[in-house]
């Protein structure tokens, strides 16, 4: 290492080292070296990209003074500066940025900036001989008195990250390859969630979809049953086969045996042509029996004989009619317990409970919650024509505190409702529903004025706001409040505070 630094530079290694020492998460570490890097040596807009170990291309990892969502911007070998200190494994520094043709600034941070007044420097960073990422970063021209000792420096700073970015390299292909796999075993379908609930229904999904076996789903109304059966069947071998859906509740007794089953001209009154059932019309498909609990004692002996022997008779018909038809059902009740009232055939129940999936509520879903609004955010801001990019802080306390008893379908309704109302591009807490922020039953004589109490909501509120202005960076947090980033990570796990929430909404 050179012996020329002066005591500030030297100041700025000791205390980068210090940070590449400690515990942290890896790119915690990388982000708070180039805070150093703006704070001891003025140099701003600093990037960390990381090579891809099998494509060399160069992904901006973390970044500090760019308004861009890191991950996003790649530079290929040779690309740009940055991709020929990748390729290359050799320094470039630029005296006058106005004058380099080369620079792409594909981040787009220095659009409104006078080029001329910035230099630019970037250099390899090595781990055991092999280049593994690129650090760059702008100075103002006028406080570089000597190019080559800023590159000099901040080579040296390159040196002390190797190891910390070579294994940000692995953690990336390790979780490329993880999510490749995720994707690889996820089912094609239209559930959205990431919760662990959710994770095991599609890896149920997953498992029993290319089979024939019968399946029963159980869940409260709306936490899409329906949605689980057309995954299962779109993934089955079956899918070039119709998928015939039949909700058991919206039909009286007397029609649905004829319905199910069909029935011939004359069979009862009114019958002048003969109809097909379902289940003909299901041929070499699936039949999804949603509510299949409403049942009929009739029917449910009707459909026991179908799924015993695979054919039924139609109303008024002596024939026989043979079906190659998977079947689904789906049921809002306790199935079990309707068997032990006697409002539901034991056997029958056996038949369809062969392979059981449970659709969890979504008070039991909380990480997919925020999602599947942003989800419907979008659906119906696309529809109503509207330009809502977000879900403001204080409304997104309420739609995790609320206890969802229409589940995903109250929600849906609910933010269908709200991006109606709003006028701005936010969906904000006064455009949720009354029933979001009443107190559920049983709660409203609480008492609300304990000193700690409000104590504690008040600062759960800077920290989320906090959070909020510099997009989850828990380091940053702390500086913004003036206190240290351990004590900020034990308030985060203590409100119950989600920083990556705030990533998701950055701009590209």
């Amino acid at each position: 290492m050179p012996e020329n630094f002066s005591v500030i530079e030297l100041r700025a290694l000791h205390e980068i080292a210090r940070v590449v020492s400690q515990s942290s998460e890896l790119k915690d570490q990388l982000n708070e070296t180039l805070d150093v890097l703006s704070s001891r040596l003025g140099m701003e807009r600093g990037m960390i990209s990381i090579l891809d170990l099998q494509t060399g291309e160069a992904y901006l990892d973390v970044a500090r003074g760019v308004d861009v969502e890191t991950g996003k911007i790649c530079y290929r070998p040779g690309e740009g500066i940055t991709g020929k200190v990748a390729q290359t494994g050799r320094p470039l520094a630029i005296a006058n940025l106005g004058n380099e043709t080369h620079f792409l600034d594909r981040t787009g941070a220095r659009k409104s900036l006078n080029r001329a007044e910035l230099s630019f420097l970037c250099v390899p960073i090595f781990y055991q001989g092999r280049c593994v990422g690129v650090l760059s970063a702008d100075k103002l021209a006028h406080q570089v008195e000597e190019i080559g000792e800023e590159v000099e420096i901040l080579s040296a700073v390159a040196e002390l990250l190797g190891k910390v970015v070579h294994f940000r390299a692995v953690d990336e292909e390790n979780r490329r390859l993880r999510r490749m796999l995720a994707e690889a075993r996820r089912p094609t379908t239209n559930i959205i969630g990431r919760s662990k609930v959710i994770q095991e229904v599609l890896r149920l999904i997953d498992q029993v979809a290319d089979t024939n076996t019968t399946v029963l789903i159980a869940g409260e109304t709306g936490t899409g049953k329906e949605l689980a059966a057309k995954a299962i069947h779109e993934n089955s071998r079956r899918r070039g086969g119709p998928l015939t859906q039949v909700n058991c509740a919206a039909m009286p007794d007397t029609l649905l045996e004829s319905e199910l089953f069909g029935h011939e001209r004359g069979a009862f009154t009114g019958a002048i042509t003969r109809r097909r059932g379902r289940f003909e019309e299901a041929q070499g498909g699936t039949i999804f029996l949603d509510e299949v609990g409403e049942l009929s004692p009739i029917a449910q002996a009707k459909l026991l004989r179908v799924l015993q022997e695979r054919e039924f008779q139609p109303l008024g018909s002596s024939r026989t009619v043979k079906v190659d038809v998977r079947v689904i059902t789906a049921s809002n009740k306790d199935l079990e317990y309707e068997v032990a009232q006697g409002n539901f055939r034991q056997d029958l129940f056996y038949r369809l409970n062969v392979f059981p999936i449970y659709l969890p509520p979504l008070r039991e879903r909380g990480p997919d919650i925020l999602l599947l609004a942003d989800y419907f955010v979008l659906k119906y801001a696309r529809e109503f024509s509207k330009d809502i990019k977000r879900i403001t802080t204080s409304a997104i306390d309420l739609l995790m505190s609320y206890h969802w008893p229409g589940n995903v379908r109250e929600l849906e309704n609910c933010i269908e409702r709200s991006v109606l109302l709003s006028q701005d591009n936010a969906i904000d807490s006064w455009h949720l529903p009354p029933t979001l922020q009443m107190k559920p039953q049983g709660m409203q004589n609480v008492s609300r004025g304990k000193l700690e109490a409000l104590t504690s909501a008040f600062e759960r509120d800077l920290i989320t706001d906090a959070l909020k202005d510099v997009r989850g960076n828990q380091s940053q947090a702390a500086r913004l409040l003036g206190t240290t980033k351990r004590i900020i990570q034990y308030k985060v796990e203590k409100y119950g505070i989600d920083p990556r929430r705030f990533r998701a909404k950055q701009s590209v």
